[in-house]
């Protein structure tokens, strides 16, 4: 008796922590990228909508932008083609793109199935609708990649059109240029522009590691908090490479224009966003605008 009357205690201490973290977002823009390992696997992504769907209940306002890139491989090999990168970039021709867009798509419409589920209402659009994403053709240091679109104009009516009448928006990164050609878009280019649009409180990224290190190989150089401008220094001097180097650009880029805080959180532990968001500790890496940090 004496223990379950502990564990009802420790409940309710959880909800009180989180008490001042939802009055402080309530109909606050929250835009969550979403990608990687917690994509392919059923479990996780539950979790990840559970959350999401959460947010929304507790009061705030989230958009989710997807990607699909093992779904989009996996395709991909089952037509006999084989998946190219380069710089991390997915090389897109014709039919490459068209899969592409065909299984983002088919993603889009399982993760509204799943928030519908659990009794939230959500509209899936991709960058096409109501010119959301407007591109060019991205090149990757000069060389063709294809149908990779770099986004030039975000139009966010429709997604505050959708956030008023209390609908959960899910995004899929496709994107059209001023001759009405289809691209790819790069998921985390995606959804750091759609923060800057919306004027986002804050901006998510789940993805397969931690957060930041200072070393990778060097578990104790973990970074849970860091303003802008420590980040900007980090890839001044080199420290970060491979993915991750876009991806915090994309941080820092947010930041400067207006998102307040970003977060990077690992993807693969069930309910990181919940934890990152309502608890003092958080257990990602967190980044901040200059001025907060003051």
């Amino acid at each position: 008796m004496e223990k379950d009357m502990e564990q009802v205690m420790k409940k309710a201490e959880v909800l009180i922590e989180a008490l001042p973290y939802i009055q402080k977002f309530n109909r606050k823009i929250i835009v969550v990228k979403y990608g990687g390992s917690a994509m392919s696997n059923e479990e996780l992504q539950k979790n990840v909508i559970k959350d999401v769907t959460l947010l929304k209940l507790v009061g705030f306002k989230p958009i989710i932008v997807h990607g699909g890139g093992k779904e989009i491989s996996r395709w991909v090999g089952k037509v006999g083609k084989e998946a190219k990168f380069i710089n991390g970039l997915r090389v897109t021709d014709e039919e490459t793109m068209e899969i592409a867009e065909m299984v983002l798509n088919k993603v889009n419409k399982s993760l509204v199935t799943m928030v519908e589920e659990l009794g939230v209402k959500a509209v899936g659009v991709s960058g096409k609708d109501g010119g959301l994403l407007q591109v060019e053709k991205k090149y990757s240091d000069g060389q063709d990649i294809g149908y990779v679109g770099e986004i030039t104009g975000v139009n966010p009516d429709i997604l505050f059109d959708m956030l008023e009448k209390d609908y959960l928006p899910i995004i899929a990164p496709i994107g059209l240029d001023k001759d009405y050609h289809t691209y790819n878009i790069n998921a985390d280019d995606a959804a750091c522009a759609i923060a800057k649009a919306v004027h986002a409180e804050k901006l998510a990224f789940l993805t397969d590691i931690e957060g930041l290190y200072k070393d990778i190989n060097d578990k104790s150089t973990f970074i849970s908090r860091l303003t802008a401008s420590e980040a900007e220094g980090l890839i001044h001097d080199g420290y970060i490479g491979g993915g991750m180097l876009p991806k915090l650009n994309n941080c820092t880029s947010a930041i400067r224009n207006g998102v307040n805080r970003v977060h990077i959180l690992d993807g693969r532990l069930a309910h990181c966003l919940l934890l990152e968001i309502f608890t003092n500790q958080g257990i990602g890496t967190a980044i901040v605008s200059d001025e907060e940090e003051k």
